[in-house]
């Protein structure tokens, strides 16, 4: 590491102890930014890279609810709002049992420059809970969501900060949340996004994150005038991002051989088709059930379980030529990397936030394989976010059609954003540089503009 990265990780780690996940997503992006911060001292003598890392606010609240069982429980509630420069905060909320202070900050730190990326007027935020919806009934999820908005709704607004769904957060979730905040400020307002269509949500919605993924990786693809019709592609998770990273994958004439779970993954030689995918959807989103249901259906795929005292996964050990990783942080580590490069996969394009720990990016950088970083791959999912906000602002809904083609042309300059950033600073190919500089400049130009606050 140079003096500057090394100088301000350690005082990244000395004020935030205990995050782990906030430091790799820091480092990764300072390493990049020390190109531009040579070129433009200004940036530098304005702190304006400090000031991004350090969140504009951080929400902490408990959140008691009452189980089936008349018992009463608490959860944490968090909301953190990091930067909003070009815009109202805007991220997710993720309800599950390893939400934690330093994901979060992680997750809002990202959001900053993935928000940028997209062209829309959106800041960077990150919320949620430990609360765990899983084997939670309807009843029992209404009654977390309603004590979690009681008190989010104080710091939350159409033109403050605008929520979406993440891991454990989907239209069920927005339901109860969206219900309870109109109840108590009594208002009808674009306050989250992932709405039911009846109610202000916009088509393409739940398709964005994993089509735009897609999207992304045939843009990649293009610069070596391929496309994907006949590549195989292993994808990881089997929530809404893989389960329509999937199905655009299929549109585009590509193979889907893996998807997986918490407890495990299938591998099915053929391909999963259209009427797999249909089960896996009503698997996963109806019934909410395991994955291994699919191989004791499909009896040509073979299930495996998950092995926590293995150091790699080894749904990332198959042969294939595009990888999308879609389940969540440090899913593949280094040894899956190079098992991906041992392996032919030319093209990893990141559905999931941050899945691919520093040594692994490092290796596709040196490999130069077609590698999209989640902040740039996976802003489909909040770039249409931004626009379910326009719809609300117009109360004028558009057409699927409409929607997916400024889903894809966002993409495409999203891409193209990456390209020509990575060119400028003389690290052609190198998508992890163009996607971080080229979403902290038009943040960072916000912020002199906006002067020291």
């Amino acid at each position: 590491m140079s003096n500057f990265v090394d100088s301000l990780m350690n005082d990244v780690k000395a004020k935030n102890p205990s995050e782990p996940e906030f430091h790799q997503a820091v480092h990764e992006v300072i390493e990049s930014l020390e190109l531009v911060l040579d070129r433009h001292p200004e940036y530098r003598s304005a702190k304006i890279l400090e000031r991004i890392i350090e969140p504009e606010r951080v929400i902490l609240f408990r959140v008691p609810w009452v189980d089936d069982q008349g018992n009463v429980q608490i959860n944490r509630g968090f909301r953190i709002e990091m930067n909003s420069a070009i815009g109202p905060y805007k991220g997710g909320l993720r309800f599950h049992p390893s939400v934690n202070l330093g994901i979060l900050k992680f997750l809002a730190f990202e959001q900053v420059f993935k928000n940028s990326l997209t062209t829309l007027p959106m800041g960077g935020g990150k919320g949620g809970s430990d609360f765990d919806p899983k084997g939670k009934s309807d009843t029992e999820v209404m009654s977390f969501c309603q004590s979690f908005m009681t008190e989010l709704q104080r710091h939350i607004g159409p033109n403050t900060d605008v929520p979406a769904g993440d891991i454990g957060v989907g239209g069920r979730e927005i339901g109860f949340l969206f219900g309870q905040y109109k109840r108590i400020r009594n208002e009808f307002t674009g306050v989250l996004t992932g709405k039911g269509l009846n109610w202000g949500g916009s088509l393409i919605r739940p398709e964005a994150t994993g089509y735009g993924a897609v999207y992304f990786a045939a843009e990649m693809l293009g610069t070596r005038s391929e496309t994907l019709e006949g590549k195989t592609c292993l994808v990881s998770g089997s929530g809404n991002v893989a389960q329509f990273t999937t199905e655009k994958i299929l549109d585009l004439g590509g193979k889907v051989v893996t998807l997986s779970d918490s407890t495990g993954y299938i591998y099915d030689e053929a391909g999963i088709n259209r009427e797999k995918l249909q089960f896996i959807m009503d698997l996963k989103n109806v019934r909410r059930g395991r994955i291994k249901e699919y191989a004791e259906k499909y009896l040509n795929s073979v299930y495996t379980p998950l092995d926590a005292t293995m150091d790699y996964n080894p749904l990332w050990d198959h042969k294939a030529d595009c990888a999308f990783p879609s389940a969540t942080q440090n899913e593949i580590n280094l040894e899956d990397a190079k098992n991906l490069i041992k392996n032919g996969i030319y093209v990893v394009s990141e559905g999931a936030n941050m899945p691919t720990v520093i040594e692994g990016v490092r290796l596709f950088i040196d490999e130069k394989i077609l590698y999209g970083p989640g902040k740039a791959a996976n802003a489909g999912g909040v770039a249409v976010s931004g626009l379910e906000m326009s719809q609300n602002s117009m109360r004028y809904p558009w057409t699927r059609e409409e929607v997916d083609n400024r889903l894809r042309l966002i993409m495409k300059s999203i891409h193209q954003t990456c390209v020509e950033t990575a060119e400028r600073f003389d690290t052609p190919g190198n998508y992890v540089n163009g996607a971080n500089i080229g979403g902290f400049l038009k943040v960072a130009d916000a912020m002199m503009d906006q002067g020291v606050v």
